[in-house]
């Protein structure tokens, strides 16, 4: 039986970590080890800690991910990318030279039986600032202007913004789950499904905090962790939807599972 598998939030080629070779290698591992058995991957988002595509230049660098990933799809494996808050700015590089499909909005959608409704889940912040920078980020004449820049300059940019960042979520602490009535995907998720009841799963990153939710009778809603620091993963066979966590060279750890 083949699987679906869900992941989201690597940051990859952040400058703020150490280890970003060793950590795009270990997701290139993890995608080997799923090959064979995958039918989709979901990719939920923030894979990349910036990402700006111009029209006739991409960014150095992820030759093992994105190698891995058309590798993949040359094989028939479909692999849906979402676009984050951190790699929105894309066009049609993964789309032509990859094989990858591009999500830049929520999706819903059924895979074996079940109905998914997926989504990054910064679009569902309750953050008036944090809207009105995403507006700014989606304006079609600030993108015009930021992409008349020498990518030189456009992409330090970028990453100079991201490694910023990712430094004050370090000092900070990433904000740990706020509970089921201060998290606004799972209060999205509610108001969903006060209209769309058929849904069984809900599926978020963004948060970078493991947590797996029942909601009413039948439906769940998972919030992925990171693949900076935990590598968590979502999989489904068509019966079970299992939350799990890779670790290299061991045995996969199981987070939560539900029939």
């Amino acid at each position: 039986m083949k699987k679906v598998y869900f992941l989201s939030d690597a940051h990859l080629g952040a400058w703020a970590l150490e280890h970003r070779r060793t950590q795009e290698r270990r997701l290139v591992s993890f995608l080997d080890k799923i090959g064979d058995d995958a039918a989709a991957i979901y990719m939920l988002g923030d894979m990349f800690d910036f990402w700006y595509e111009h029209k006739y230049v991409v960014p150095k660098g992820y030759t093992r991910f994105l190698g891995k990933i058309s590798s993949l799809t040359d094989r028939g494996v479909e692999v849906h990318f979402f676009t984050g808050n951190h790699d929105q700015w894309c066009l049609d590089y993964f789309e032509k030279e990859c094989g990858m499909i591009v999500h830049r909005e929520p999706f819903l959608t059924e895979i074996m039986g079940k109905e998914f409704f997926l989504a990054h889940g910064d679009e569902f912040s309750s953050e008036r600032g944090y809207h009105i920078l995403r507006c700014l980020f989606r304006n079609k004449l600030l993108r015009r202007m930021f992409s008349a820049l020498h990518p030189r300059w456009s992409l330090w940019l970028g990453n100079s913004w991201a490694r910023h960042s990712m430094l004050q979520h370090k000092i900070k602490g990433d904000t740990p789950f706020m509970g089921e009535e201060k998290e606004a995907c799972v209060q999205y998720a509610k108001r969903y499904l006060q209209q769309h009841d058929t849904v069984d799963c809900f599926i978020f990153g963004h948060r970078h905090c493991d947590e797996d939710l029942v909601l009413g009778e039948k439906s769940r809603c998972i919030i992925l962790g990171d693949w900076i620091y935990t590598f968590a993963y979502v999989v489904y066979d068509g019966k079970t939807i299992s939350h799990e966590r890779y670790v290299e060279g061991d045995e996969t750890q199981i987070i939560s599972r539900s029939e």
